[in-house]
């Protein structure tokens, strides 16, 4: 609730009282849960990367062949529910506040498990990408810079894109799917592949 709220109006102009609302119990009671609005945040990006690493993993421990794992995992990033796409707005948004450390322990020990959540994330991709570079998928290059360009551009979608807009979130893919796949140097006839797969689901 507090996430979806954050997504659509954003977590500066989201007050306290309007999380509490949503939830539909007092702001007292809120602070059983969370010490703050920040804290509640971090737990939000712990929660949605973990979400977005479990899919990854899934799918990467199921295919052998690395253009098979790769069109997979694109097409997957982006099949997303209206409540998913919102977290993911506020992942992209508010990332930088994992950085700064907090003064409250239970706020500080969800920073940190956030922070540690997008690091693993980071590391799992740069793994998946030295892989691909191993089989002759992928040019060889640095995976880690790589990996940060390909989850940069990804990234990037969630600060304007919105749920009901004027751009569909199937088009948002296609577009973004194949210059994930020209980033990573593989053939442009892969992204039709990923367009196929995401209309056959």
């Amino acid at each position: 609730m507090a996430a979806e709220h954050f997504g659509r109006n954003g977590y500066d102009d989201t007050k306290w009282a309007d999380v509490a609302t949503v939830v539909g119990i007092g702001s007292t009671a809120l602070y059983h849960y969370f010490e703050s609005k920040q804290h509640s945040l971090y737990e939000i990006m712990a929660r949605s990367v973990a979400n977005f690493q479990a899919r990854f993993d899934g799918i990467v421990s199921t295919h052998d062949d690395f253009r098979d794992a790769i069109v997979a995992v694109l097409v997957d990033s982006f099949d997303l529910t209206e409540s998913e796409v919102l977290q993911l707005r506020v992942v992209a948004a508010e990332q930088g506040l994992v950085a700064v450390p907090s003064k409250s322990p239970r706020e500080e020990e969800a920073r940190l498990d956030a922070r540690s959540r997008m690091r693993d994330l980071e590391f799992a991709w740069g793994i998946f990408l030295a892989r691909g570079m191993e089989q002759g998928a992928i040019p060889k290059t640095d995976p880690k810079l790589l990996a940060r360009s390909v989850l940069g551009l990804y990234n990037s979608v969630w600060h304007w894109y919105r749920p009901r807009g004027p751009v569909s979130l199937a088009d948002v893919s296609r577009f973004f799917i194949a210059r994930q796949l020209t980033v990573l140097g593989l053939s442009p006839e892969l992204a039709a592949r990923a367009s196929a797969e995401k209309s056959a689901r």
